[in-house]
């Protein structure tokens, strides 16, 4: 499995990490690590995600999401 590491900005909203944790789950991807903090009024996450499937199976389902503001990834 590869390990991919993913920072996203997004609107702070109660239910944002809920959705961005589901659309992870629903795409095949594990959930190895994750920090979030509060910066100016956003949510900057960081995550490390691993699976076998491609990483923009993922990337593109996130971006789709209306509170995400930003997704910055590394292969």
């Amino acid at each position: 499995m590869q390990q991919y590491h993913l920072t996203l900005k997004a609107h702070q909203r109660p239910e944002t990490l809920e959705r961005i944790l589901r659309v992870v789950r629903h795409r095949g991807f594990s959930l190895c690590t994750l920090s979030a903090e509060i910066q100016q009024k956003e949510l900057v996450l960081s995550l490390v995600v691993q699976s076998s499937r491609e990483l923009s199976l993922l990337v593109t389902q996130l971006e789709k999401l209306i509170d995400i503001v930003e997704v910055d990834y590394n292969q």
